[in-house]
């Protein structure tokens, strides 16, 4: 398998070249050159598949002959095994055809863990394998950085920057990723928002001095690593509900784009999906280019979900590409306008390639708690604030397909929303408890590039 970059459809590389670099050097995003076809009735055949036995199958087609397939299949029983639910991710029937996927039952409760812990793991491999050290970068908006401080935390051979925005995630959040005593993660407050932090990792990866200095690799979504392994629940997902003779639907939280497009490329390996639908909060930028093309910039609003507080979501350049036929010279174009003047018109083929996949819907923090309660008074379901947004379409649909919602987070993990919608607080981990009551490290910088360079450059020697 080969891949280009979104900025230069020429480009060729290798799978690991890409992981380790995360993000091109053109400001790109790596894409492969084509797509593999996953032979679907073979695994449904198998009726005692494993989660890692079904991730090996499928990430052995983006890996290629960089990593044998028993050493593959290693590295999934390995990262699988630190999961707490014997499905790792277990599909709960709440009525008829409707599913929920609970996708936190990884080390730090949230969907980043199921990628992140497969990332950190394949880092090692290849960094054992090329003896080399690298320096992970990364932003969130709350789940990510704890999901990738976990899997690359105590690794010799990586040092990792996670950058948040200060008061603008829980405080659990905060604290899963501040506690964390290894001497090789570093963790930064940046006065601003998530697009901010998004924006100063963007540009720390095409400085060409910092480069000079270290390796710089990619945690976040942007990593193409991320999103194969993402894939692999959808498809575990489908197996699951068992109604092979079915297409499927699945409701997708969305932020930064990285989720739903990893739903994306299942159907494009062969997964039979209808559509997928797109929910975000209040920040709805992705709800409205895929309703009627208005992708336009607003001002970054703070809701109750606040992983999904993003306005430009990276990986929505993907699809854009994808849309392109991986037209790099029309992208270009279209990331030049839009970043230049703040917002982009989707019409004609781009626009009606996205509405064959999409569909989308934005929701307000009023009706998230409204879902909230009526999950939990109708089904005694308790569910996060993200994972709500996908409930609010979930009760909505009315068809013969299979539905299924992401619960992309432990409910614990917002603990004061939930209490305000139906009146009490969700049960706690241990784990969770033990990060409130611990102490924390982290620096506050301004939103400043030069700053965040001196303060990673520093910490490098």
């Amino acid at each position: 398998m080969k891949y280009c970059s979104t900025r230069n459809s020429n480009l060729e590389k290798s799978f690991d070249e890409i992981i380790i670099e995360g993000l091109a050097q053109d400001g790109g995003l790596y894409m492969p050159k084509e797509w593999p076809k996953i032979d679907l009735n073979r695994i449904l055949k198998n009726e005692s598949i494993t989660y890692p036995e079904l991730a090996k199958i499928i990430i052995k087609n983006y890996v290629g002959n960089t990593i044998k397939d028993s050493e593959l299949l290693e590295i999934a029983e390995n990262t699988y095994k630190v999961f707490s639910h014997k499905k790792i991710a277990p599909l709960i029937n709440v009525e008829n055809n409707k599913f929920i996927l609970e996708l936190f039952h990884g080390p730090t409760y949230a969907f980043k863990d199921y990628p992140l812990q497969m990332l950190g793991n394949l880092f090692q491999y290849y960094l054992n394998k090329k003896d080399k050290n690298i320096t992970v970068i990364g932003a969130t908006s709350g789940d990510t950085g704890s999901a990738a401080i976990d899997a690359c935390k105590d690794k010799e051979n990586i040092k990792i920057f996670i950058l948040h925005p200060k008061n603008k995630t829980s405080d659990i959040q905060r604290k899963q990723m501040t506690t964390i005593k290894s001497s090789n993660v570093y963790n930064v407050a940046i006065n601003g928002t998530f697009d901010d932090c998004q924006n100063i990792i963007k540009k720390l990866f095409v400085s060409d001095d910092l480069r000079l200095k270290t390796t710089l690799s990619a945690i976040n979504s942007i990593n193409w690593a991320r999103i194969m392994s993402q894939s692999v629940y959808f498809f575990w997902a489908y197996i699951q509900a068992a109604q092979y003779n079915k297409k499927v639907n699945f409701i997708v939280p969305t932020g930064n784009f990285g989720n739903v497009y990893a739903a994306h490329i299942s159907g494009t390996m062969g997964l039979p999906i209808e559509k997928l639908y797109v929910a975000t909060n209040s920040n709805d930028i992705m709800h409205r280019t895929i309703s009627n093309g208005d992708m336009s910039l607003k001002d970054v609003k703070s809701t109750i979900s606040p992983s999904m507080d993003i306005q430009i979501s990276s990986n929505f350049e993907r699809q854009l590409f994808e849309s392109m036929n991986y037209n790099s010279t029309e992208l270009n174009q279209l990331m030049l306008s839009f970043n230049k003047n703040k917002k982009y018109d989707l019409q004609g083929k781009i626009h009606n390639n996205l509405k064959l996949y999409y569909k989308s819907k934005g929701i307000n923090d009023s009706l998230t708690s409204e879902t909230i309660k009526m999950f939990y008074d109708k089904y005694n379901y308790i569910s996060d604030p993200h994972t709500a947004t996908s409930l609010n379409i979930l009760s909505e649909l009315n068809n013969q397909d299979i539905n299924i919602a992401l619960a992309c987070a432990h409910p614990s993990k917002f603990p004061d929303s939930i209490e305000k919608s139906i009146g009490i607080l969700p049960e706690q981990p241990k784990n969770l408890k033990k990060v409130l009551d611990s102490e924390e490290k982290y620096i506050n910088l301004d939103n400043n590039l030069s700053e965040v360079k001196e303060y990673i450059v520093e910490n490098l020697i």
